[in-house]
């Protein structure tokens, strides 16, 4: 077995984490601590709630620790745990600096422990089904990927200050940022759009950034201000089209409180699917619904079992999280 604890009992842990480490074989969850235990969310049976940390840190049975707090201390914690001997997921981002990242592995390697960046939406069913059609080839050569990231929540740029870790960018922008570099790996070269559309001072709330690889560029667009959101993936090749409007459903489900238990959890129906239009053999053009690939949050947590347990590569890769955070530092810079 592999035995974790939880720093954090908020909505991370509770709906990111949890319903996902409890589907995989061979973890299972001994404690959770929080500075304060007046939290809604419901108790798992079996489990030792404390605001205790020394309970954490200190039992020699938790082998792993999960980080789940908000991003400024992701650092702080991530390092108490390695120095007291502990493996350690960290939520993204996984901290403020690249070179806080280095610090981290760096002190990992040295006590001979596994750290890893918890990149979930690398198994977003979305995601899954653009690498599906991108692998069929009947798009030809690919040359453009725009990837969206919409909302429409203006009270909370409206409410906010600037911060850089507690920036759009770097709170969503790892999730995006983090798919283009696990399929397509470092870029060429980089052009960035980052903004404050309410101006100096307040929150980042806009980016627009470009990835070029030789002939191809893919875009990472996202904006808090967005009531109509653009398609979640539209990619283009020399010979044809893919749409895939509807971003993938485990959150939608998971925010509902309908969880992973179900059969139907997470999957999209016929009505959002994605629409690939393409020429066939004889240059007649084609249209047709591509059904989407099944997304699964556990699979991350399967890869870290397999890691700790059997020595199995880490599915996400300390360079490409160090790669992630000179992204968002150099697009955050300037802003203020």
């Amino acid at each position: 077995m592999l035995t974790i604890a939880y720093i954090g009992n908020g909505k991370s842990t509770n709906r990111y984490h949890l319903p996902f480490a409890t589907k995989v074989a061979g973890i299972q969850i001994k404690t959770i601590y929080n500075r304060s235990l007046k939290d809604t969310w419901s108790p798992l049976e079996h489990v030792h709630y404390t605001t205790n940390l020394q309970d954490v840190l200190l039992d020699p049975a938790i082998q792993l620790v999960v980080v789940c707090t908000p991003a400024s201390s992701h650092y702080e914690f991530a390092k108490a745990c390695l120095e007291h001997g502990k493996h350690v997921l960290v939520e993204k981002p996984f901290c403020e600096t690249s070179a806080q990242a280095r610090e981290l592995f760096a002190l990992a390697k040295e006590k001979q422990l596994f750290i890893q960046c918890y990149q979930n939406r690398r198994f977003d069913s979305d995601f899954l089904t653009v690498q599906q059609v991108i692998e069929s080839q009947v798009l030809g050569e690919l040359l453009e990927v725009d990837m969206h990231f919409d909302y429409y929540r203006p009270e909370i740029p409206e409410q906010s200050t600037f911060s850089a870790i507690d920036s759009y960018l770097y709170g969503h922008g790892c999730h995006t940022i983090d798919q283009v570099l696990s399929y397509w790996g470092q870029p060429d070269a980089i052009h960035y759009d980052v903004r404050q559309l309410l101006g100096p001072g307040r929150m980042n709330d806009y980016f627009d950034i470009d990835f070029y690889y030789d002939r191809l560029k893919v875009s990472v667009k996202s904006s808090y201000f967005r009531l109509k959101e653009r398609p979640s993936f539209v990619v283009y090749g020399k010979n044809g089209v893919f749409t895939k409007q509807s971003k993938d459903r485990q959150e939608a489900d998971l925010k509902r409180f309908y969880m992973p238990t179900n059969e139907d959890f997470g999957l999209d129906r016929p009505e959002h699917y994605g629409i690939l239009t393409y020429l066939d053999h004889n240059g007649e053009p084609q249209e047709k619904a591509i059904p989407s690939q099944t997304g699964d949050y556990s699979r991350i947590y399967e890869g870290v079992y397999q890691s700790i347990v059997h020595g199995a590569p880490k599915v996400v890769k300390d360079e490409e999280t160090i790669l992630l955070m000179e992204i968002l530092e150099s697009g955050i810079k300037g802003l203020n």
